[in-house]
C-alpha cells in the first residue's frame, strides 16, 4: 500500500504539450490584435497563472507597458486586460487540441498509479472552454482523470491552494501530505505547497526547458543538464519537494518515497 491516496496533475507541459508550446503563440498573436510586439520569451515568464493574471502579467512587463502607454496614451488597466483575455481564450480554444498529444509514458504511469489505487485528479491553468477541446483528445490516448479544476471555475487560481482543496473533495483524498501535486511551473507548484502536499516539479517536458522531445534529443548531454539545471532552480525555489524529468519518472520517485 502506498503512503500516498492521489496524484493531482497540470496540463500542459505536464501531462500533454511536451514543451508547453499551445499558449505561446496565441499569447504572441492576442497582443498583435492591439498593436503590441510581445516575444515568446514575455509570453513563457507567467506561465502557470490563469490566464487572465498572466495577461496582467505580461501587460506590467516595463517594455510592454511602455509600448501600450506610447499606443494608447495610458497605462494598461483592468479592462485593458479583459480586452486581450477576450481575444486570447478563443484563440486559444481553436489550436489547444493541436498540442494535446500526451507526454510519452504519462498514460502508461497512470494506468500504473491506479492499479495501486491511487486517485488522478487534475488542476490547470486554462479556462474551461479551453479544457473542453482538450479533454476528448486527451481521453483517445487513455488519460481521463477523476476530476478537472480549471482557472475559472473558483474565484481565486494559482498560485492559491483553493484549486487543491476542490481536488481534496472531488477526489475524498486527505490530509494533504497523502496528497501530490505534478506541475512544470513556478505557480502551479506554489499551489500545491500552499495546500501542503507533496510537491514534485518537471524539469524538461515543460516551460523552463521549452523544448520537443526532438529537440532535446539533438542536444548533448551537457546542454540538457544545463536545462535540467536551470528547470530545477526555479522549481525549487518555488517550493518543489522533489524534481524529476517527465512523469515517465514518477512512479521511481513513488517507490523511493513509500520506501523511505
Amino acid at each position: 500500500m502506498s503512503k500516498f491516496k492521489a496524484v493531482v496533475f497540470d496540463w500542459a507541459g505536464t501531462m500533454i504539450d511536451f514543451g508547453s508550446f499551445a499558449p505561446m503563440g496565441v499569447f504572441v498573436k492576442a497582443f498583435e490584435e492591439f498593436g503590441i510586439s510581445a516575444s515568446i520569451e514575455q509570453a513563457r515568464g507567467p506561465m502557470g497563472k490563469p490566464k487572465w493574471d498572466h495577461i496582467r502579467d505580461m501587460m506590467d512587463d516595463p517594455d510592454i507597458a511602455a509600448q501600450w502607454t506610447e499606443k494608447y496614451g495610458a497605462a494598461p488597466t483592468d479592462a485593458d486586460v479583459d480586452k486581450v483575455y477576450d481575444i486570447f481564450v478563443p484563440m486559444n480554444e481553436k489550436v489547444v487540441a493541436d498540442f494535446a498529444d500526451l507526454v510519452p509514458g504519462a498514460a502508461k504511469m497512470v494506468r500504473t498509479l491506479r492499479a495501486r489505487g491511487l486517485k488522478i485528479g487534475s488542476t490547470t491553468g486554462y479556462t474551461r472552454s479551453i479544457m473542453a477541446n482538450v479533454l476528448p483528445r486527451a481521453a483517445e490516448q487513455g488519460y481521463a482523470p477523476d476530476n478537472l479544476v480549471c482557472s475559472d471555475d473558483l474565484p481565486e487560481g494559482r498560485p492559491g491552494p483553493l484549486g487543491m482543496y476542490k481536488c481534496f473533495i472531488d477526489l475524498v483524498a486527505y490530509p494533504p501530505a497523502a496528497v501530490i501535486k505534478v506541475d512544470d511551473t513556478e505557480p502551479g507548484i506554489a499551489e500545491g505547497v500552499a495546500a501542503g502536499c507533496v510537491t514534485v516539479g518537471l524539469a524538461l517536458s515543460g516551460n523552463y526547458a521549452g523544448k520537443t522531445p526532438e529537440e532535446l534529443a539533438l542536444l548533448s548531454d551537457a546542454e540538457v543538464d544545463l536545462l535540467r539545471q536551470r528547470a530545477t532552480a526555479k522549481l525549487k525555489a518555488a517550493g518543489a519537494d522533489h524534481v524529476i524529468d517527465t512523469v515517465a519518472d514518477l512512479v521511481t520517485l513513488i517507490d523511493r518515497l513509500d520506501a523511505a
